[in-house]
């Protein structure tokens, strides 16, 4: 695939594009959506920003973009605020949540409507499109458009002024396989023109192939932070049990002293999944007990399972895990 060089940077952008969120909180009301929260971004890499839905990484964002006042912390790129740049957009390109466009107004139009802001011609706008394959229909309603269009518009938009970071909300939404492909390699492009490039999603899965590090949030909280290498490294043998005997499954598991091997973010009514354990260990324990077992298999953990350990970890030390196993 070939994809379009961009301008080199303008002047007015931050030196090194590097992302840094330093001890940042961040509460409404009663509710502490982002809790002394601290991460490096660097250049020439995509990293992943990851969290369930809630975890506050919209909330992180709107604060770095100068959306949302901070109660504590900084939020600085290539060490300064957003709000110090003459020329923002030429600095950090977002797209954040659901992009807005007129229904009425063709692709093209819609670019030109932000062109005069950030400071670039009419041919910059058609540029952008044919960057992100638009430009056989620029002519067309945006209304018309499919979620993966109006996905592929949005990063257009936030092209625009040929910005050093790039940050994305959920920027693979709505696009199909062949979309997701085109969307990696364009990512994967601009980070090796030395650009920071951040990405939030939910789902790790969606972004493991495109990401080159990861930040993972639970709760407000940083739970993990380090190259994708590093966290398959994390992976762990674990085993599915189940058993119609709810009730024994959880005392077995307090009696083996495996509370605190329990995945509760993978466990269910009478199901459990037992982190750093064979099949062989749980079923002996399983059979000298005496309980009747439907399931014992050991589990592949991988990427995803061991995402879903990390954030099931952060909300396991407010909760018995063993809880929603007895139910």
């Amino acid at each position: 695939m070939s994809v379009p060089t961009l301008h080199p940077t303008p002047p007015d952008t931050a030196a090194d594009g590097v992302v840094v969120i330093d001890h940042l909180t961040k509460t409404f009301g009663a509710v502490r959506a982002v809790d002394d929260l601290s991460f490096t971004v660097l250049p020439g890499r995509v990293t992943g920003f990851l969290g369930p839905n809630g975890a506050g990484k919209t909330t992180t964002l709107r604060i770095l973009l100068g959306l949302v006042h901070p109660t504590a912390g900084r939020a600085t790129i290539g060490g300064r605020a957003y709000v110090r740049f003459a020329k923002p957009t030429r600095t950090v390109g977002a797209a954040l949540e659901s992009a807005n466009f007129h229904p009425g107004r063709s692709a093209i139009d819609h670019l030109r409507v932000y062109a005069p802001q950030v400071g670039v011609s009419d041919a910059r706008c058609h540029e952008v499109l044919a960057l992100v394959g638009l430009d056989t229909v620029a002519q067309r309603r945006a209304g018309n458009f499919s979620l993966g269009m109006r996905q592929r518009l949005a990063l257009a938009t936030t092209l625009l002024g040929d910005p050093r970071v790039l940050l994305l909300d959920e920027p693979a939404n709505g696009l199909d396989p062949e979309g997701i492909a085109w969307l990696r390699a364009l990512l994967r492009h601009l980070a090796a023109e030395g650009r920071t490039v951040l990405i939030s999603s939910h789902v790790l899965s969606e972004v493991e192939q495109t990401v080159d590090d990861v930040i993972i949030i639970a709760r407000g909280r940083l739970v993990h932070a380090s190259s994708l290498a590093d966290l398959a490294a994390l992976a762990e043998p674990s085993v599915r049990i189940a058993s119609p005997d709810a009730a024994g499954l959880v005392r077995l598991i307090a009696q083996a002293g495996w509370v605190d091997l329990v995945d509760p973010a993978l466990s269910r009514p009478g199901t459990a999944v037992l982190r750093r354990l064979t099949a062989g260990e749980v079923g002996a324990r399983a059979f000298a007990a005496g309980l009747e077992l439907h399931e014992l298999a050991a589990r592949d953990v991988g990427l995803e399972g061991t995402f879903l350990r990390l954030v099931g970890d952060s909300a396991a030390d407010v909760a018995d895990p063993t809880a929603e196993i007895a139910r």
